[in-house]
């Protein structure tokens, strides 16, 4: 499927070049970020979009991820081998918790932070211990269907914000796999406070807004330190709107300056 035309034109010998590290969310892998990725670097950005264990094309790992320390150990060691400094870091949705551990432990490698309809907790909580337990005994029941004990069914395309019409509903349903299960039920472990003194935003998709999140949000914007904006998107919005994204991306890794 051909990717959208960037909506921006390849950046000025004076304009900043950053360095993006996009964490996908539960489900998804690498893949999810592809058009993101290609309209950041038309604008001469450097950009990485890693698969956690146990997910995309790394699904045969599922077992490998124990707990939630395996995902945020993963963005560690690519920080590590790649040698990278003053990063933006993006998670979308879960992935958020796992930008939040990484950030915990290598702050000085980081420029700011992204936290894209995020999932967020607290030290010492699971990602099962704060969502609407609705949600939590819908995805238990949907486990013990499936006969798979270490990971969660892929949910339907609605829960993501796409429509099962959109042209790329079909390219995004062949590639989301289960999500290991013990990510969602070990707990994040920080040392210091969420975000750990860095800047940081959260980007709330607002078309349709995904109303699982909407205490997490709440508790977010009432705390202090934390920059606020909003996506004219669905929760996906790396599939559905990437240039719109890409550019908020790049506002605030130059606000972050």
């Amino acid at each position: 499927m051909p990717s959208e035309a960037p909506s921006s034109p390849a950046p000025s010998i004076s304009e900043p070049s950053h360095t993006f590290v996009l964490i996908h969310g539960a489900w998804h892998g690498g893949w999810c970020w592809r058009f993101v990725a290609d309209s950041l670097r038309a604008q001469g950005h450097r950009v990485f979009t890693p698969t956690l264990t146990g997910q995309g094309e790394r699904h045969h790992l599922l077992s490998a991820a124990t707990s939630l320390d395996v995902p945020i150990t993963d963005i560690e060691n690519l920080l590590e081998a790649e040698e990278l400094e003053d990063v933006v870091l993006v998670g979308h949705s879960y992935g958020g918790l796992v930008a939040a551990g990484v950030a915990d432990r290598r702050p000085n490698a980081l420029r700011s932070l992204v936290f894209l309809d995020s999932l967020l907790v607290e030290n010492g909580q699971a990602a099962l211990d704060i969502l609407p337990r609705d949600i939590v005994e819908a995805r238990l029941k949907a486990i013990t269907a499936s006969g798979q004990p270490l990971a969660m069914p892929v949910p339907n395309l609605g829960a993501m914000g796409i429509p099962e019409d959109h042209p790329r509903a079909d390219w995004v349903r062949r590639r989301l796999t289960p999500h290991p299960l013990a990510t969602y039920r070990t707990p994040l472990v920080l040392r210091n406070p969420l975000g750990n003194g860095l800047p940081r935003t959260y980007v709330h998709c607002v078309q349709p807004s995904y109303e699982a999140l909407a205490p997490i949000r709440e508790r977010i914007r009432s705390l202090p330190g934390w920059d606020w904006e909003e996506l004219a998107s669905g929760h996906d919005a790396m599939v559905l709107h990437p240039d719109l994204l890409a550019d908020l991306l790049v506002r605030l890794a130059t606000r972050a300056a």
